[in-house]
């Protein structure tokens, strides 16, 4: 699990904007930064006050769309910068 502290404040604040967007993955996120949801959801915790920790782990619980495997659809608004391989 990489830290905090170990990402520069502007990485920390897309992880946040990404974990915040429904449409958004939390398997984008792991390809994009290499962090588990589990380690989205500790940086959160970390980054936020307690009140909005609890309002947006409520609405990501319940949303289909934080998880590709969930989803009804494919194609979502993320791009990745890399490459498959």
């Amino acid at each position: 699990m990489k830290k905090s502290p170990d990402l520069a404040p502007e990485t920390i604040d897309r992880i946040i904007e990404m974990a915040w967007e429904d449409r958004t993955p939390f398997e984008a996120i792991e390809l994009q930064f290499g962090l588990l949801e589990k380690d989205v959801i500790a940086l959160m915790r970390r980054q936020m006050k307690s009140s909005s920790f609890r309002m947006w782990r409520e609405r990501v619980t319940g949303c289909k769309t934080k998880h590709t495997h969930k989803r009804g659809f494919i194609e979502g608004r993320f791009k990745s910068q890399r490459q498959k391989t």
